[in-house]
């Protein structure tokens, strides 16, 4: 079995990629209330800066800013996950799953990397924003709605 190892920085910013386990799903956008919801419950719980969020139909990308004396995304992840999966149907489950009470429905595992300057924050947040776009769900970034840019755009319009 693999052992992960995760750096515990706190206040570190931390770029993720979290994604269902059925490629080609659109579960997250079809059910995107239940991720909002769990989503903002979970961070007024637990409190980051949210620097950049997509949601693509299945998997998601964001950057997340930790308090500065808090390390721990992983019990955020875990949470978010668990209450987007509490309101659904079980998933095709796996004898590993069952052991472990999950709900079948995202990966176990999520792709993080810390953020070691501006010029690779740059990059990731440039990643946030084309996604959409490399996916081919929309010609132009602006356009996707399932975004936190899409708030900023409202704001500065």
């Amino acid at each position: 079995m693999s052992n992960y190892l995760r750096p515990k920085i706190p206040g570190a910013t931390i770029f993720f990629t979290v994604g269902l386990r059925t490629h080609g799903s659109d579960l997250l956008l079809r059910e995107i209330h239940l991720l909002r919801s769990a989503v903002q419950r979970t961070l007024r719980e637990r409190p980051v800066t949210v620097n950049a969020w997509v949601v693509l139909p299945d998997h998601m990308h964001c950057i997340w800013t930790l308090p500065a004396e808090d390390h721990d995304f992983s019990t955020r992840w875990r949470v978010i996950k668990s209450r987007f999966s509490h309101g659904l149907p079980k998933g095709s489950q796996r004898s590993s799953d069952l052991k472990r009470k999950e709900r079948g429905i995202w990966h176990r595992r999520f792709w993080e990397h810390h953020i070691r300057s501006k010029t690779d924050f740059d990059a990731h947040m440039d990643m946030c924003w084309m996604d959409p776009v490399r996916h081919g769900l929309v010609n132009r970034p602006e356009h996707w709605e399932f975004t936190s840019f899409a708030k900023l755009q409202k704001v500065t319009a």
